[in-house]
């Protein structure tokens, strides 16, 4: 029986509170600037046309595929670098620190190369409406050039997060944010890049961000400089397991999108009016996902003090408080939505589709925000394989399959699909609070000590 008073001390939720809000702040800001980003884009897309605005929303799920390494291997590194950092063993900060560089270098080099020739390979294995090709090609080439800084500046803020420096992070990527807003407007109607600006704006800005990353990472490495294949070894070990997720994630993402491209009318006015409506969702989404990296770098420094309790505590008030925040942002969204909208489209069709979109998504917001910021916490300590089940097993066994019967099978509209996404919401975070709450993650730490 857990007892609930000792759970909630008043002291220890001042102090929880303090240390998942120093995190947590600068990471929500971090997210902010991310939203922006994808807003900007989303709304330049949409002003050059409805294909442009659709073959985005493609690509950019496609090009998240790509950099899966960089995003799971971010998680492994957090784990392994939090832990670490409260251990006070310079040597062996330097030395994940240095190792976790040269493996994303390593492996971001290899992603990009695979994403510029195979691109095109892959738009043609999906089959994806005739009028997006010539827009999809080129766009995904130029995000595929820029994968490596991309990979890069996710590690070494991860990294940076994870050794109490988020604010360095912080300033990265407000200079990231910036240029990329400025140069997308210059490169996209000043030149003659056109749709092809979008792509080429991110590139350029996340190479300089990581420059920036870099600087402040070498502050971390006064201690050995060694290439460790243990760590690496270690930060694969958990790493493998969020990237599967990942990769699955997005997969599942792309199938939707081609399975709406299968209605019978407005197909692509639909796809882009889910372009549009993830990208405001993900106002909500991304402050959840701040919350996400701040309960794994809480979780990972008690756990590297061997703090367990205080580690599943904390975990617990981070989880509270994002959901607190999503909660707010989504009453927000939800009265705001019919202004919103029509500034990222004038297309009739795709304003009226975006707004259902956005009706019934915020609906499961709450549940998204505790299956996201707990996953945070088992990523903190390591449990990646359990959050890779749970979430791989609703999409591929509830989401995907009732999406197709929905649409392709019954003839139903997009809003069955919409409804399908709350169900896999709802389940997920039920399975993964359960995962959290009988505490076998902190039986058997998976981190590196």
């Amino acid at each position: 029986m857990i007892d609930i008073k000792s759970l909630l001390n008043r002291k220890d939720i001042r102090k929880f509170i303090s240390e998942s809000w120093s995190v947590g702040w600068p990471m929500m800001i971090i997210m902010f600037f991310e939203f922006l980003i994808g807003l900007v884009d989303i709304y330049v897309a949409g002003k050059i046309g409805k294909e442009i605005q659709a073959a985005y929303g493609f690509v950019i799920q496609l090009y998240f595929v790509f950099i899966i390494v960089g995003n799971a291997m971010s998680i492994g590194a957090v784990s392994v670098v939090s832990q670490i950092f409260t251990s006070k063993n310079s040597d062996r900060l330097s030395e994940s620190v240095y190792s976790t560089v040269i493996a994303t270098i390593a492996l971001g080099a290899i992603l990009g190369l695979c994403g510029i020739f195979l691109t095109p390979v892959l738009i043609d294995l999906l089959h994806i409406p005739a009028e997006l090709k010539p827009i999809v090609i080129p766009l995904g080439r130029i995000y595929a050039a820029g994968v490596l800084f991309h990979c890069l500046l996710i590690n070494t803020n991860a990294m940076l997060r994870a050794c109490k420096m988020v604010r360095d992070s912080l300033r990265t990527m407000a200079v990231v944010c910036l240029s990329n807003i400025v140069l997308i407007f210059f490169t996209v109607f000043h030149t003659g890049m056109g749709f092809k600006g979008i792509a080429l704006s991110t590139a350029i800005s996340v190479c300089l961000g990581s420059i920036l990353n870099m600087r402040y990472i070498w502050s971390l490495m006064e201690g050995r400089r060694r290439f460790s294949v243990r760590i690496v070894k270690t930060i694969v070990n958990i790493s493998w397991p969020s990237g599967l997720l990942q990769g699955l994630w997005q997969i599942n993402f792309m199938v939707i999108f081609l399975i709406l491209s299968k209605l019978p009318e407005h197909s692509v006015e639909v796809l882009a009016a889910l372009s549009a409506g993830v990208r405001i969702e993900s106002s909500i989404f991304l402050p959840a996902m701040a919350f996400n990296m701040a309960n794994a770098v809480v979780v990972g420094n008690l756990l590297g003090e061997d703090r367990k309790n205080d580690a599943f505590r904390g975990g617990l008030i981070t989880t509270l408080m994002g959901v607190i925040v999503v909660t707010f942002l989504t009453v927000i969204v939800l009265f705001n939505a019919r202004w919103i909208v029509p500034f990222l489209s004038n297309n009739s069709i795709v304003i009226k589709e975006c707004i259902t979109y956005i009706y019934i998504s915020m609906m499961s917001e709450p549940f998204m925000a505790i299956w996201v910021v707990l996953g945070g916490g088992l990523n903190g300590a390591g449990d990646t394989k359990g959050m890779m089940i749970i979430v791989g097993l609703v999409v591929w066994l509830v989401r995907v399959p009732l999406t197709y019967i929905f649409v392709i099978l019954l003839g139903f509209g997009a809003a069955s699909v919409w409804w399908t996404m709350n169900l896999s919401q709802f389940l997920m975070a039920l399975f993964i609070l359960r995962r959290y709450w009988h505490k076998k993650w902190l039986a058997h730490p998976y981190g590196y000590k």
